[in-house]
């Protein structure tokens, strides 16, 4: 879609230039924006569609690709990503730091799969999440500069990787609100203490990979004395928002989530 209010753009990262949707609200600005954080797919469909939600809203969402900084478009297409995952998902969670094992593991798969995995796993399993972190805080400068954003009025909002990148960019950055769903924890925890804003959790109760660190996360906050508000969803695994996989998804938990992060970026984001 591209008409001016929805359309691809670019934006100077730390290492070159990244793509990015924005998507605008029809009303005269300048309005509050929300950068909009992908799943370890990428940039797909589904994340423009959480993008043009908010832009109904009456925000400016912005939605960095942050597999297109340099070095890692041509690799981490979603369907490498696919095969990557599946593959990863397919490992004893004990082995999964086991390289000698993981090459043991690919030399049994068919000669075009194993030949495509052995370029795109080792980048996958270890993505340059400083150097992300650091487009994702020249987003929010990018952002502050333009006229139809209101400066300074900037969240962010992430799902499953992009939780966990949009909890990093609140360390890193000053933003007006963060929200995380279902994300990893910053690393170390300890950089927790550099948030300077409200930040809201939602996950899913089923979502045991994730949650078995909530409770690093939540001392982290009380010990830092930080805004922090968490919701777990009963009957809800990871990914529960995304509502193009129907394995995971599930509505109630989806719309009540986005209720609250509405209700949240509204006290928030106000003027």
């Amino acid at each position: 879609m591209t008409d001016g209010l929805h359309q691809m753009v670019t934006f100077d990262g730390g290492a070159g230039k990244v793509q990015a949707y924005l998507a605008r609200p029809e009303e005269k600005g300048p309005h509050p924006a929300v950068i909009v954080i992908h799943e370890i797919f990428g940039l797909v469909d589904h994340t423009k569609d959480v993008a043009n939600r908010f832009a109904a809203q009456g925000y400016v969402a912005f939605a960095p690709h942050l597999f297109s900084r340099p070095g890692l478009a041509e690799l981490l297409t979603p369907a490498n990503i696919e095969q990557a995952m599946y593959f990863q998902m397919g490992l004893p969670r004990e082995r999964m730091a086991d390289m000698a094992f993981i090459q043991e593991e690919m030399a049994k798969l068919p000669a075009e799969k194993r030949e495509n995995l052995q370029k795109v796993f080792p980048v996958y399993s270890n993505l340059p999440r400083e150097q992300m972190t650091q487009d994702l805080v020249k987003a929010v400068d990018f952002l502050n500069e333009q006229s139809f954003v209101q400066a300074g009025k900037i969240a962010s909002v992430g799902f499953c990787f992009g939780g966990g990148m949009s909890i990093n960019l609140a360390c890193h950055a000053r933003l007006a609100a963060c929200v995380v769903y279902y994300g990893q924890n910053p690393e170390p925890i300890e950089m927790v203490k550099n948030i300077s804003c409200p930040v809201l959790g939602c996950y899913g109760a089923d979502d045991m990979r994730i949650n078995q660190n909530l409770d690093k996360l939540v001392k982290a906050m009380v010990d830092y004395r930080k805004d922090f508000e968490m919701k777990i969803y009963t009957g809800a695994a990871h990914a529960f928002f995304n509502n193009t996989r129907k394995e995971v998804y599930r509505e109630g938990p989806a719309k009540d989530s986005w209720e609250r992060v509405l209700r949240f970026y509204k006290t928030c984001l106000s003027s």
